[in-house]
């Protein structure tokens, strides 16, 4: 897919040298920022050898990508992550091996922020304190996640964003390209659509904006030329202490493409499924990338009762009806999941469900459910927790529902007789005496005649 590209780097009004480096590579569809550190002009070239041996490594698998953009499978995408994380790490081992070689460049590294657009496909990979933004229908959403020591106080909630502001550790990273031989890196897939905005900048441009509000004003210019140069006067304007750098790539079109609409209401949809409510965007464009989708004919089933159960259900269009035992129960339409137990029970279905007429459905299996789980730890905090909160809520309503049964059942007719019945009895046991109603003989509580 064909983007506009613009990138823009000034050394800011506070520092000597330039240590940031931009990388944009239209053949290859590779778009990087790096910010590099390290004393004797080692923090320079550890960025610019950094985003030369991440360009190199990928353009060695350019088959690979080409092959992905003729048909792209699960398979080949997640082949693509691994070649980009070797690609970042093989920078990281050459740049700790380069710096051991020499003292003055002793701790040299750099941060990294790439997108490589494959075929409709982004591939996000990340390290360090620089960012990644995609600005998509009016709203901005920050894809990376800066590995400082201020965003981990953060997320453990002993500071707060404005606390954060005004901290001196505010250039303390914790995951660098080049500091160790090896890096974890943080990678993200998403859809390219047509309207798209995205923004790599350094920790010198990021750290001067106030709130996405106004970097939504910026990106959503119509002159995408000018938006670097805006960015950057912005950051000089503020203060400019540190080294400012922005990559700026804009897909043609708009979000009223079908294309668009049709990924934008998807993850819509999830975000509205109390399963996944807590999930931010990010972490809910990692849960529609293990989705699939089918479309199924009028009266096709979905769901056996009795049947073994494997995949959770979301209706994008059409309407399913739910039956049990041969007798309907309801009738589900568009943004209405079911099944959602089969990720976590292997129980038999409870109910069977079947089309009516043409719908699409989105489903989730276990198999990738739990693969979400064992590789993302804070999202799958995230949804296990939603899942407790769910049974909590069931379990509440269960027990209010068996409440209102008892009360009901004990105002009902036959428990009311049977209450009457055993106050005469008692009374009878306290020794009154009792006239048969039919006209019999009088007797006392032991049965024996009345004289």
């Amino acid at each position: 897919m064909r983007v506009d590209s613009w990138a823009l780097t000034d050394v800011g009004r506070a520092r000597k040298h330039n240590e940031d480096g931009w990388l944009i590579d239209d053949q290859l569809g590779l778009y990087a920022v790096a910010d590099g550190m390290g004393g004797h002009a080692a923090g320079e070239v550890a960025s610019a050898y950094g985003l030369r041996c991440v360009q190199e490594q990928l353009v060695k698998k350019k088959p690979l990508l080409d092959d992905f953009s003729a048909n792209p499978t699960p398979e080949k995408r997640a082949r693509i992550l691994r070649e980009v994380e070797l690609a970042i790490n093989v920078a990281s081992s050459n740049i700790y091996h380069m710096a051991q070689r020499d003292k003055k460049r002793h701790g040299m590294g750099t941060t990294l922020s790439m997108v490589l657009l494959v075929g409709n496909k982004a591939f996000m990979a990340h390290v360090g304190d620089s960012r990644i933004y995609l600005a998509r229908a009016n709203q901005i959403h920050q894809l990376s996640e800066d590995h400082s020591y201020l965003w981990e106080q953060i997320k453990k909630g002993a500071i707060t964003v404005e606390e954060a502001k005004r901290s001196p550790f505010s250039n303390v990273i914790t995951r660098a390209v080049g500091i160790t031989e090896t890096v974890q890196v943080d990678t993200l897939v998403f859809d390219i659509l047509p309207g798209d905005t995205y923004l790599a900048c350094s920790d010198g441009m990021h750290g001067y904006i106030e709130s996405e509000a106004e970097l939504a004003q910026i990106l959503f210019a119509e002159d995408g030329e000018e938006v670097p140069r805006r960015l950057i006067g912005l950051a000089n304007a503020r203060g400019g202490k540190d080294n400012i750098t922005t990559v700026v790539l804009r897909v043609p079109g708009d979000a009223d493409d079908p294309s668009a609409v049709d990924v934008i209401e998807k993850i819509d949809v999830l975000r509205r499924i109390p399963l996944f409510r807590h999930l931010n965007y990010k972490e809910l464009v990692k849960v529609l990338n293990q989705t699939q989708q089918k479309t199924c004919t009028s009266g096709e089933v979905v769901i056996e009762e009795g049947s073994e159960g494997e995949e959770f259900y979301i209706i994008l269009s059409g309407e399913v009806e739910v039956t049990k035992g041969g007798r309907p129960l309801t009738v589900l339409g568009p943004g209405v999941h079911f099944g959602e137990m089969a990720l976590v029970d292997r129980s038999p279905r409870s109910a069977s469900v079947r089309a009516r007429g043409e719908t699409r459905l989105m489903s989730l299996s276990r198999k990738s459910f739990f693969g979400l789980v064992r590789t993302e730890p804070v999202l799958s905090s995230k949804l296990l927790w939603s899942f407790v909160q769910g049974l909590s809520q069931r379990l509440r309503a269960t027990n209010d529902a068996l409440s209102d049964a008892r009360t009901e059942a004990a105002g009902a007719q036959p428990f009311g007789e049977l209450e009457a019945m055993q106050r005469e009895v008692s009374r009878l046991g306290s020794g009154e005496i009792h006239e048969d109603t039919q006209g019999g003989d009088l007797s006392d509580p032991s049965g024996e005649p009345t004289p």
